[in-house]
């Protein structure tokens, strides 16, 4: 892995950490807090994939482009990660319900509809 993808990579550790300790300890009421995984989405995968989604170190995530894919299969990504790339796994810190949620957005509300945007 490229030393600057490690770099943003553990600055991306350092913000989900107490992010995840947060939610394990009961905060919030809902098993999804919409509000945190946006902000998790366009900072923390924006550190990769550029802050508004058109890409950077990681390929750009227009709506269009998520689509091609099934809400289940960009959960399994956003999971389980891409072996032999630099996208890591957040199984760790996202459950199947977050990761789902983040699956959704960005096939029906992602702020980057298409590249061409």
């Amino acid at each position: 892995m490229p030393k600057r993808a490690q770099h943003l990579l553990l600055l991306g550790l350092a913000w989900l950490l107490p992010q995840a300790a947060l939610a394990e300890a009961g905060s919030p009421t809902s098993p999804v807090d919409p509000e945190r995984l946006e902000t998790l989405l366009y900072q923390d995968c924006g550190s990769c994939h550029g802050m508004t989604l058109r890409g950077g170190l990681g390929p750009a995530l227009p709506q269009d482009r998520m689509q091609a894919l099934s809400p289940e299969a960009l959960t399994h990504i956003i999971r389980h990660g891409i072996p032999g790339t630099a996208m890591p796994g957040w199984q760790a810190l996202l459950s199947e319900e977050e990761a789902r949620w983040m699956a959704e957005h960005l096939q029906t509300d992602n702020r980057l509809k298409t590249l061409d945007d």
